[in-house]
Formats: C-alpha cells, sequence, structure tokens
C-alpha cells in the first residue's frame, strides 16, 4: 500500500534541491553521477517506464555532475545522513562510478540487494563483485560497461596489432602514425598507459585488488623505458576527441579510444566508416557504472524493483546499447535475443563478448592507479 510521503529536500555539500511532486502519493529519489546524457536517460528514459508500471509512484531524479567528483558528492551526502542518526534518508537509488561504489560499501552506506532482484544472476563480470579492490559483492549492479580499445583505420591498417608487442612493432615500422594523449587531457591514454603496465609491470589481477604494496612500482623501471622509448615514434593527441579528431583527417591511422564515444562519432558521420576497433592482449581497462541502494533508503522495495527494470534485458538491449552504444551491464549473451542483428553486429562483431572476458580489464585500485600516473610523470614525460 502506498502512502503519503513529503519530498525530502537534499541541502548541503552541492547536491541541487529535489524539487516537490505535491499530489504524488509516493516519491522514489533517484540521483545519478555522470554526464548530462546519463541524467537525461534516468530521468527521461527510466523513470517514465517505471511510472507507467507503478501507478502511484513519481520517479525524481537528480543529477550531481561527472567523474569521480559527481559520486563523491553523493557519498558525501549519504555520509552526513548516517552520522546524523536519521531513521530514513533522502536518496533510493543513486549510480555511481566504480571507485566510489566501493568506498560506499566499506563505510556502511549501501544495502545488499543483488540476490533479491531477477537480474542480480545475469551479471558475470568482475566488476560486480570486485570495485578496484573492495568485495561489493551483493551491494552494486553494473548500469553499463565503458571500455576502451584501439581505433584503426582498416583502409590503411589491414592487418591490426592483436597485442602491445605487435603495437611496438607496428610503430616502429609506421613512426607517428598512432597518436593517444599521455596521460592528460583525457582517460583513453590513461586506459592505454594502464595497459601497458599490465602488459610489461604488473599483471592486472595483481593491481586491481588489495593489499597495496608500496614496492610493487619499483618493478616498472623497464616498462617506463620503454614505454619513453615507445613514445618516439608515436604522436601526441589533445584527448579524447582530439584522437578520434586526428585519426578522422588522417593525421594518425590509429589511437586508443572510448567504445561508445568511438561509435556515436561513426554514427554521426564524424569519422569514415572505415574505422574499426580491436581490444589487444593483455588487455585494457574500462569502468562500469554501478546502481546501489542506501541502507536507509525510504522506499527499499521501489528500490530494488527500479533497478530490477533498469538491468532487464530488455532495457539493457534498448536503453544501453541501442541509445548510447555501451556495454551491457549483465552477460551481452542475455541481451542479444533483445537486439537486432544490426545492433550486435555493429557493437560485438569487432569486440566480442569473449574479447572482452578476456581482455576487458579494471583500473587499478587508488594506490597503484596514482603510482602508474606519477611514475610517467617522472620516468615518461620528462
Amino acid at each position: 500500500m502506498f502512502y503519503k510521503t513529503k519530498i525530502a529536500v537534499l541541502a548541503a555539500i552541492g547536491l541541487t534541491q529535489f524539487s516537490g511532486f505535491a499530489h504524488a502519493q509516493t516519491t522514489l529519489n533517484v540521483v545519478s553521477a555522470g554526464g548530462q546524457n546519463m541524467v537525461d536517460y534516468v530521468k527521461t528514459y527510466l523513470a517514465p517506464k517505471f511510472e507507467a508500471s507503478h501507478p502511484g509512484v513519481k520517479v525524481n531524479v537528480v543529477g550531481t555532475g561527472p567523474g569521480d567528483a559527481g559520486s563523491h558528492k553523493i557519498k558525501e551526502k549519504l555520509s552526513a545522513q548516517n552520522s546524523s542518526g536519521l531513521d530514513s534518508w533522502d536518496i533510493d537509488v543513486a549510480v555511481v562510478h566504480q571507485k566510489i561504489g566501493g568506498e560506499m560499501v566499506e563505510g556502511g552506506l549501501l544495502s545488499k540487494y543483488r540476490t533479491d532482484i531477477n537480474t542480480g544472476k545475469m551479471v558475470t563480470r568482475d566488476s560486480a563483485i570486485n570495485a578496484l579492490g573492495v568485495n561489493v559483492e551483493g551491494y552494486v549492479m553494473p548500469m553499463f560497461h565503458s571500455q576502451t580499445a584501439i581505433a584503426y583505420n582498416s583502409d590503411f591498417v589491414t592487418n591490426p596489432p592483436a597485442s602491445y608487442d605487435e603495437l611496438i612493432t607496428w610503430t616502429q615500422k609506421h613512426p607517428k602514425s598512432f597518436g593517444y594523449n599521455g596521460i592528460k587531457n583525457g582517460m583513453s591514454g590513461v586506459s592505454f598507459v594502464t595497459g601497458w603496465i599490465y602488459a610489461y609491470g604488473t599483471k592486472a589481477d595483481t593491481l586491481s585488488s588489495a593489499p597495496y604494496d608500496k614496492n610493487v612500482a619499483a618493478s616498472w623501471d623497464k616498462a617506463f623505458a620503454d614505454l619513453k622509448n615507445f613514445n618516439k615514434n608515436i604522436t601526441f593527441t589533445p584527448g579524447n576527441a582530439g584522437t578520434l579528431d586526428m585519426l578522422n583527417r588522417g593525421e594518425i591511422f590509429m589511437g586508443p579510444v572510448w567504445v561508445d564515444m568511438f561509435y556515436s562519432w561513426k554514427e554521426q558521420g564524424k569519422i569514415p566508416p572505415s574505422m574499426k576497433l580491436s581490444l589487444i592482449a593483455p588487455g585494457m581497462p574500462g569502468q562500469p557504472m554501478y546502481y546501489v541502494t542506501p541502507t536507509k533508503a525510504a522506499h527499499p522495495e521501489l528500490a530494488r524493483e527500479f533497478i530490477e527494470l533498469a538491468t532487464s534485458p530488455e532495457i539493457q538491449a534498448e536503453g544501453i546499447v541501442k541509445r548510447f552504444n555501451w556495454y551491457p551491464g549483465i552477460d551481452a549473451e542475455q541481451v542479444k535475443s533483445k537486439l537486432d542483428s544490426a545492433t550486435w553486429e555493429k557493437l560485438f562483431a569487432e569486440i566480442t563478448p569473449s574479447d572482452l572476458a578476456k581482455y576487458g580489464k579494471s583500473f587499478p585500485i587508488g594506490p597503484y592507479f596514482d603510482d602508474i600516473k606519477e611514475g610517467y610523470e617522472r620516468n615518461v614525460s620528462n
């Protein structure tokens, strides 16, 4: 039985206030970190679908901004409410980045719910268990997976490198034809550098899980020295979009990109049809966004139902894959039957679900990630 509630106000620490719906019987408060496109997705696509199947419920959506900073605002808000001893918190569902999701679990701010929803068993990737070294099993459902890969112009590159080793050889034969942005102005370059350390420094499974060993980075000297030598044969780009721009203009023929951004540009005609993707061994990192529900959400049952809808094969197919070119949060095979063959081929013909399982890595835990960036600045940029 639905009951009347007042809209709680998100005050302090930078969250936008919830607007009131005086005549709604029940309001489900959903807060999303991420870019405006993510907030609009929840507000204009998910919310109306949930309201249609739940008469008397109004979904109120608030965005907190892109990057970890947006997720951190949500964490701060919940931490403040927890410290205040409130019996009920004014966020029912949150969309947060992987790193902050793990921190929220450690802080006791999230409810364990994945086994209570039907779609919980459809998740197969490690990101639903390991959030950069934190065990989050049961507390999170991936909304989607973003992934980096190597884009190349197939008119000029007929046999693309399948590994970092082959890429090194390719750049030696084709100097300045590969481009990336180092670790400045975009995460595609940071991802490439991280993948380099996974290939030549320390394996991804070691760096993506705790505990942290401060001595590990000392073994990366040769990897960084080789990367500095590699950089002599490449072209530096101004960022994520800059890499795609230079690919489009033919200034480079290959470079790391975000898969969703790549396909969006391709659909818009901003890069030619000859552009293709390859996920090279031993792998490159990506990251999920998580659906979570706070420990003291006002409407925990509705929150679980909302997340179950958002992670259903139908919604993952239409909302996540077709609208945004993101990889689904649940296993791709669960989504395949809900997609037309053209859409499936577009997203999975070049990078298959098997490729993602083998070569789709997580970013390292925070301290190792800092070591990689600091090591690059110290040993490669100088």
